[in-house]
């Protein structure tokens, strides 16, 4: 029986991490969206009108803005649809594991509620390993948001590479063959040939920044991964476009046409006018931080922070649980011995190991646990601390 019925409604029902016997839970609250079912539903169907000072719709509007054409078409002028999850199934069965298994508490399903509600963005802390990253992935699959856009962050990362990407050199060289085809037409003609530029659309790209603000009838999912590489600049950069849920492109805003189709991060097709990419519902907007640096209190006070501490025993087991069920595993026992090795490192020996590890640790030990000359690779190789040299 499906755990939640076609609009995420659970009347009565209680989430999937109090059925497996986490301690102090309660009944699913009604004002949830996001409840960490395993269960893709249609509850983002009851996401509550933005508060005023988070809305971003415009009331002369009646249709929208422009999205990809495609789904234009098919779902009416100027109301983009969220597009399918990726076509290349091997791309993505590993992200959908990890999504359908992920294991939030229940303080990280309220703050993510609270996030979609006040159209906030969620600024997500925590050591590596223990699932920021992944807890983007298990909300856009629940909710049938869409694929999730991923902006990898590093020291280089600029506020435009996010919005949008224009190949000027690429397009210049297309000039220029244009020209030189052009001198040979008339040579061989004797006539002047016309060299039309080449449609700037071809040549720029909406970022995963930039194709989040669309306006989507129902909010993408955008992750931000390890902000905190950023330069220090670069959170502060961001919050103009968080205030005003819009940017404008200048090459396209010097166009003498009104509009002009780009290319989206999802590999769609998009009319923007005049350069605006403006949001009709803010996105989800997850970023990641592994801690290593402070972020300005202006940039926080805009955020709602998620800290997602290490696992504890239950949750743990939880987690090997899902993604290794007791027929496809070792014995309890042994998994029971594995997850008392992981807290004593962790608690003991102050070390930082991530999730995955234990998991590694478990699979691999379904055939060389018996052997006793071997065992000890699994917990001094594959659960070898992270802050060990």
């Amino acid at each position: 029986m499906s755990m939640a019925n076609r609009d995420g409604a659970h009347p009565g029902a209680r989430p999937p991490w109090d059925r497996d016997g986490a301690p102090g839970s309660g009944p699913v609250p009604d004002w949830w969206l996001y409840r960490c079912s395993p269960e893709p539903h249609d509850g983002i169907r009851r996401l509550p009108p933005a508060p005023p000072w988070r809305s971003f719709s415009d009331p002369s509007d009646s249709s929208g803005s422009s999205g990809p054409s495609a789904s234009a078409a098919a779902h009416g002028a100027g109301e983009p649809s969220v597009p399918p999850l990726e076509r290349d199934g091997h791309s993505r069965r590993g992200r959908d594991l990890r999504a359908v298994t992920y294991q939030a508490d229940r303080e990280e399903i309220h703050l993510v509620n609270m996030a979609l509600m006040l159209r906030r963005p969620l600024l997500v802390t925590g050591r590596p390993g223990v699932g920021k990253s992944t807890l983007a992935y298990s909300i856009a699959r629940e909710l049938r948001l869409g694929p999730v856009l991923r902006w990898p962050v590093t020291s280089r990362s600029t506020l435009q590479d996010g919005q949008y990407h224009y190949d000027a050199i690429g397009r210049l060289q297309e000039v220029n063959l244009r020209e030189r085809v052009a001198e040979k037409q008339k040579y061989a003609t004797g006539s002047p040939v016309t060299v039309e530029p080449p449609d700037i659309g071809q040549y720029l790209r909406l970022g995963p920044l930039g194709t989040a603000l669309l306006p989507w009838r129902t909010p993408r999912v955008l992750l931000i991964d390890e902000i905190d590489k950023s330069d220090v600049d670069f959170p502060n950069d961001l919050l103009h476009v968080f205030e005003e849920g819009e940017f404008t492109i200048p090459e396209l805003t010097r166009l003498s046409r009104p509009a002009a189709s780009v290319m989206t991060a999802d590999d769609a097709s998009v009319e923007l006018s005049r350069g605006r990419v403006r949001c009709h519902e803010f996105p989800l907007v997850i970023m990641t931080s592994n801690e290593e640096r402070e972020f300005p209190p202006a940039f926080l006070r805009r955020c709602i922070r998620l800290e997602i501490r290490q696992p504890d025993r239950t949750k743990l087991a939880r987690l090997v649980a899902a993604h290794l069920p007791p027929g496809e595993g070792p014995p309890s026992a042994v998994r029971e011995q594995l997850i008392t090795e992981f807290l004593r490192k962790q608690d003991d020996e102050g070390a930082e190991l991530a999730n995955d590890q234990l998991l590694n640790a478990v699979r691999v030990a379904q055939r060389i646990w018996n052997d006793s000359e071997n065992r000890d690779l699994i917990t001094d190789h594959l659960m070898r601390p992270l802050n060990e040299g």
